[in-house]
């Protein structure tokens, strides 16, 4: 397994390019950026001229906040200003969002998904053979594109695309027409075995795996003494919470018997109740998603839960962490793979 980082969940296009550039110092393989609170993509160009070895991965960019022409361009020159070291993550983001934040069309996310990804691709293929575009989909046409908007081909070729997928739906269509899959902090072992890679089996058409990489983010409490452990696992508590909450990932919480759970979560999340939420999650739950313990132990219960399961992984780590034990917990994980 490779071992990644992320650029910060709130960290502004500056402060992304400083962590970028600490992350490749430190010897990761990769920094995702997200896109919450601030655009994606121009982090990931500053971070691109700043590092010269280290992969960039959008981690997510909001697919269906754009269209497959807009998103093109944005990927196809982060790949131009990186030298190819750039991997574009995407993925639906959920229905409120979507239609109420960006005020764009939501309908059949996982078929709409197949349809812009395929879309992407005959953008990407139309620019560098020269080729006409005539791309008509369900959901998306494109079919105009002349010498005067075209880039031409990419020197690096066009980037790996990763599709963020929870549902089975969703994930198979991650197997038929991406290069890899994003899966959710809020999934398990078990979930990952039983159900997602099966699912993206099912889209490839095929058994094996190879040339499709599996990316996770996993749940870790680290705290130098018991009071920065206790407040970390009460981060971690909040943030599986807020996710259970969310109807999209309640397969991955009846798959291991606590659907229940996901209801009553996601009626406290109506009312807000955040900290009533949190106090749902049990010990049992914080097990099924986290790992706990000194970066040994981490690093070690990393490895022994996901080897053979998963490509990439990283640490998430929803509370302010301790730089130097997340770094120490990455570096024997990095040993141990």
């Amino acid at each position: 397994m490779h071992v990644d980082t992320t650029g910060g969940f709130t960290a502004d296009p500056l402060e992304t390019e400083r962590l970028a550039i600490e992350a490749e110092k430190d010897g990761y393989h990769a920094v995702s950026v997200p896109e919450t609170s601030h655009d994606a993509f121009v982090a990931l160009g500053l971070a691109a001229r700043a590092t010269s070895r280290i992969r960039l991965q959008s981690g997510i960019a909001v697919a269906f906040a754009r269209n497959p022409m807009s998103l093109a361009y944005q990927a196809n020159d982060i790949s131009l200003i990186s030298g190819g070291r750039f991997d574009l993550g995407i993925g639906s983001q959920v229905k409120p969002h979507i239609e109420r934040r960006f005020g764009m069309p939501w309908s059949r996310p996982a078929a709409r998904m197949e349809d812009f990804i395929s879309a992407l691709r005959a953008i990407w293929d139309a620019w560098a053979t020269g080729d006409r575009l005539r791309y008509q989909g369900e959901f998306y046409q494109h079919t105009l594109m002349t010498e005067f908007f075209s880039p031409g081909p990419n020197p690096h070729g066009t980037a790996p695309v990763m599709l963020a997928a929870v549902g089975e739906r969703m994930t198979e269509v991650a197997g038929r027409v991406t290069d890899g899959l994003l899966a959710h902090s809020l999934t398990t072992p078990s979930y990952l075995g039983g159900v997602t890679l099966p699912a993206v089996r099912r889209g490839r058409g095929r058994d094996g795996l190879d040339g499709f990489d599996v990316c996770l983010p996993v749940f870790a409490v680290l705290g130098a003494d018991a009071d920065a452990r206790a407040a970390a696992e009460a981060g971690v508590r909040r943030q599986i919470a807020f996710y259970a909450s969310t109807p999209p990932y309640r397969p991955v919480l009846e798959h291991h018997g606590r659907g229940e759970l996901a209801d009553r979560l996601n009626a406290l999340s109506r009312q807000q109740a955040w900290d009533e939420m949190a106090g749902l999650i049990d010990d049992e739950v914080l097990d099924l998603f986290a790992v706990a313990g000194s970066p040994a132990e981490v690093a070690t219960a990393m490895t022994d839960r996901y080897r053979g399961l998963v490509d990439r992984i990283s640490l998430y780590t929803p509370y302010d962490a301790d730089p130097g034990l997340v770094l120490d917990t990455t570096t024997r994980l990095r040993a141990a793979t």
